[in-house]
């Protein structure tokens, strides 16, 4: 998995062994280690959210999900899902979550578990 920050936006990207575990056991984790804390970032499925929302506490983001979208979600064509939610200061907060797609250039990081990226699709 994983995120990006930039702002008040947070951005997840999962595998597709990541997203059929979102789906099937409703939670999925990763972390940073620090040494002597972790830095921890999670997507949970639930039923009483309607697309996404999040929570940060202690040293973890966690970013909910509708459990029904959730296990449609790895055999769909959806790419994400995305939403603004307000803070309690007033402030918006952009979230989204996707599926993370194989990178159209010469990255070195391993995307074997990455879906196919569309537009390499369509150049065939």
């Amino acid at each position: 998995m994983k995120i990006r920050i930039r702002g008040n936006s947070i951005r997840y990207r999962l595998t597709q062994t990541e997203v059929k575990t979102l789906s099937e056991i409703g939670y999925y984790e990763d972390s940073t280690d620090f040494g002597d804390r972790k830095f921890i970032y999670a997507v949970k499925a639930i039923d009483d959210v309607k697309v996404l929302d999040v929570d940060f506490a202690g040293n973890a983001i966690t970013l909910y999900m509708n459990r029904d979208k959730s296990i449609t979600w790895p055999k769909s064509k959806k790419v994400g899902f995305s939403n603004v939610v307000k803070t309690k200061k007033g402030t918006s907060l952009s979230l989204l979550l996707e599926k993370d797609f194989v990178c159209m250039d010469e990255s070195v990081e391993d995307q074997s578990d990455n879906y196919p990226n569309p537009k390499s699709l369509i150049n065939r």
